[in-house]
């Protein structure tokens, strides 16, 4: 990728694709300069823009690449079904292709899955991020797991009720049920005694696809890591929370866990939180639509330009909606609390 100048607004997006065979991963990048680069690897069937608030917020400290997988986001569904560990390597193609030099692996619910398999076999990756583990051993069966994730989604946001249900109409009812035994089946505690990074675990409060005794287990099995609750918060923490997540993943790549999670899962008080005001006029939903109609176009008719535009747009939209000042100037993140 050619260099380019620094960017001062943390609502620019640029999209590349990243192929291996016949699939590719679209890689939505937001910065280009930092201490060190962020991979982000989104759940089943849903997109990059998971990390949609999650991102400005992490681009303080390195660029930020976040991930659409091969059948999900509007890329392309594969000939054949896709194993976790073939999702893996997909990512370490991203990270070797664009010459990613130790970046932090960022997984929510099944990605969390994909940045641990492919932390168990590349021992040279240092630092890893679990949002929202699954799946719970104690629950693996398909009924139950999708009783959780409604039980969740009472508790989300509407912003990411919206956004899972356009991902999922674009990831399409087949493939979906094509990749759930691929991620029910695939046991994650066998694979977290193999990981030498330096790994953060993080639930919401209200996750319950990620219970607080499973995500204590998770943390436990880890030669090196250390676990967070964050209170009013439910599977896709890192949206509601943005701020907070962000601060916990610089202050862990500034101050690696050295040893098993001794201190258990620990509870942040509601009084800790960095809270962000959010303003939603009319005029920020209707440049929301505007940005995501914009990346349908895109989507639909193949075009990466038109992709990243939306995504700009409605970056543009969401920071004047947190940030009534329109500045669009990124905030160093506060990680000493």
């Amino acid at each position: 990728m050619a260099d380019r100048p620094r960017r001062t607004r943390r609502t620019d997006v640029s999209v590349v694709r990243v192929r291996a065979g016949g699939v590719y991963v679209r890689v939505s990048t937001v910065g280009t300069e930092g201490e060190r680069p962020f991979v982000l690897v989104p759940g089943i069937g849903v997109s990059s823009n998971y990390f949609e608030r999650l991102a400005p917020n992490l681009n303080e400290y390195g660029p930020v690449h976040a991930l659409d997988l091969p059948g999900f986001g509007g890329v392309p569904h594969p000939a054949s079904k896709l194993s976790i560990a073939e999702y893996a390597d997909l990512v370490g193609t991203v990270i070797d292709e664009m010459g990613l030099n130790d970046p932090i692996l960022v997984g929510h619910s099944m990605g969390t899955q994909v940045v641990t398999d492919l932390a168990a076999r590349r021992p040279e990756l240092s630092t890893v991020v679990l949002i929202g583990p699954v799946v719970n051993a104690a629950e693996r069966r398909v009924p139950l797991q999708a009783r959780r994730f409604l039980q969740c989604a009472l508790r989300e946001p509407g912003r990411v009720k919206t956004l899972a249900l356009s991902a999922y109409l674009l990831c399409g009812f087949k493939w979906f049920y094509r990749v759930l035994p691929e991620m029910m089946e695939y046991r994650i505690e066998d694979q977290l005694p193999r990981v030498q990074a330096s790994t953060l675990v993080i639930r919401g409060q209200y996750d319950f696809s990620s219970p607080a005794d499973w995500v204590e287990h998770v943390a436990g099995l880890l030669p090196r890591a250390r676990a967070y609750e964050i209170p009013d918060a439910a599977h896709s923490v890192m949206h509601a929370h943005a701020e907070e997540v962000a601060r916990l993943c610089v202050k862990h790549a500034r101050d690696p866990a050295i040893g098993h999670a001794a201190e258990g899962l620990q509870r942040i008080p509601a009084d800790a939180l960095h809270e962000s005001s959010t303003d939603i006029t009319a005029r920020v939903l209707l440049q929301s639509v505007q940005g995501r109609v914009v990346e349908l176009r895109g989507i639909l008719g193949d075009e990466d330009r038109l992709i990243a535009e939306g995504k700009t747009i409605q970056a543009e939209a969401l920071d004047r909606a947190t940030r009534p000042d329109g500045s669009g100037v990124v905030k160093p993140v506060d990680d000493r609390g």
